[in-house]
């Protein structure tokens, strides 16, 4: 993109994160994304070769590394990129205080999601495999079922069945559950007005706070 040609340090600072898409894909890897696949996952309405474009930039100016392993292509941030952090934190607080209104296309269960499986805190869930079917029966068929298994190695998000036995079932619409995870709802004011159930045990229920305890917008690649 052209310059804008002024010597201020915050002019040269956003010649290269004001375009469209970067600071997003720079939130990915905050939020512990390492794999072009996995950065597709967060940013899912992204083309990939404008994906490949952007990572190559980044690594240009500094702010990413590449690495190869064979087949396997890693992208890590530099200290330069992990300076980034408390900027993107605090973009997200203002926009959560200043630009709160949400249009119908901004509802996404994909980033939604994704979002929700990396930020699962697998120490609070019981041992051994807890599945959890998160349903949404007003999105389309395509788009209306997600499974989040837990296991002691790790999360994986399904979007077809993956044939375990499921533990819980989270039925509720995408508003609410969007609403839930911007902090403007809390699960169990979701759940007192009718506007999500569990379909399980009552422990699921009682402990879903604490199993997903996004705070909003947090970029850290743990749970908080």
């Amino acid at each position: 993109m052209a310059g804008y040609g002024q010597f201020c340090p915050v002019a040269k600072a956003m010649e290269l994160l004001d375009e469209r898409w970067t600071m997003l894909v720079i939130r990915e890897l905050l939020c512990g994304s390492r794999h072009f696949n996995a950065l597709r996952r967060g940013v899912p309405r992204m083309s990939p070769s404008l994906l490949s474009a952007r990572l190559r930039t980044l690594v240009r100016a500094g702010v990413v590394e590449r690495y190869e392993d064979g087949k396997q292509v890693t992208y890590m941030l530099t200290p330069a990129g992990e300076q980034l952090r408390p900027i993107v934190e605090a973009l997200g607080q203002w926009g959560l205080r200043w630009v709160p209104e949400l249009g119908d296309e901004d509802y996404d269960p994909h980033l939604l999601m994704w979002d929700l499986h990396r930020n699962v805190d697998r120490t609070a869930v019981p041992p051994g495999r807890t599945v959890l079917l998160f349903t949404f029966p007003e999105v389309a068929p395509e788009e209306r079922s997600w499974w989040v298994v837990i296991d002691p190695d790790g999360v994986d998000l399904c979007r077809f069945d993956p044939g375990h036995p499921v533990t819980a079932t989270v039925e509720t619409d995408l508003r609410t559950l969007t609403k839930i995870w911007r902090g403007e709802l809390s699960w169990p004011g979701a759940q007192r007005s009718g506007a999500l159930h569990v379909h399980g045990p009552a422990y699921v229920a009682r402990n879903l706070p604490r199993w997903l305890p996004k705070q909003a917008m947090t970029v850290s690649p743990q749970p908080v």
